[in-house]
């Protein structure tokens, strides 16, 4: 490699990493810079700031004062996510039942072709037993005629016959 291809080389792969740089960074700043805008924008908050000392208390939990700021809303808020919860479980419900009865549905259709089955290898054993005396029948017949012809040949000897 010569000192220019050398040179491409290193502007590509610093193009390829500020490029990966921006895809990987990019998202997170456009969202917080939106943020910071739209709140610049509408001015104040809708709602007011909560005055509690937040450093005190475990990262997870809220003083009362910060949890009942208005009790107009957090009863609100509760009722819409009591309902939202009852809706839930009536979907979750309804959605059950509906796999029990395709489930109930595919075990009747499951119990029918195995009852057709049953009947046709009853058929196949009746057959195949029909035919296994048919073929013991044929074989006795088949050894008593050997014997008659054996007796008659026996006796054609006797008198003289040459097989030819």
């Amino acid at each position: 490699m010569n000192r220019r291809q050398q040179r491409s080389l290193k502007l590509i792969i610093w193009m390829l990493g500020l490029c990966l740089a921006a895809y990987i960074a990019g998202p997170p700043l456009y969202w917080h810079l939106t943020e910071v805008f739209t709140a610049a924008v509408s001015g104040a908050s809708s709602c007011p700031p909560c005055h509690c000392d937040c450093s005190m208390e475990p990262l997870l939990s809220l003083s009362d004062d910060c949890m009942n700021s208005d009790p107009g809303v957090s009863q609100e808020m509760e009722k819409g996510f009591t309902d939202m919860l009852k809706e839930e479980v009536r979907l979750k419900e309804a959605e059950a039942l509906e796999k029990q009865r395709r489930a109930d549905v595919a075990l009747l259709e499951a119990k029918k072709l195995a009852s057709q089955y049953q009947k046709e290898a009853d058929k196949c054993n009746s057959g195949m037993q029909t035919c296994e005396e048919a073929r013991e029948k044929s074989e006795d017949a088949l050894e008593a005629q050997r014997r008659i012809t054996a007796l008659w040949e026996l006796r054609a000897r006797q008198r003289g016959w040459k097989p030819q």
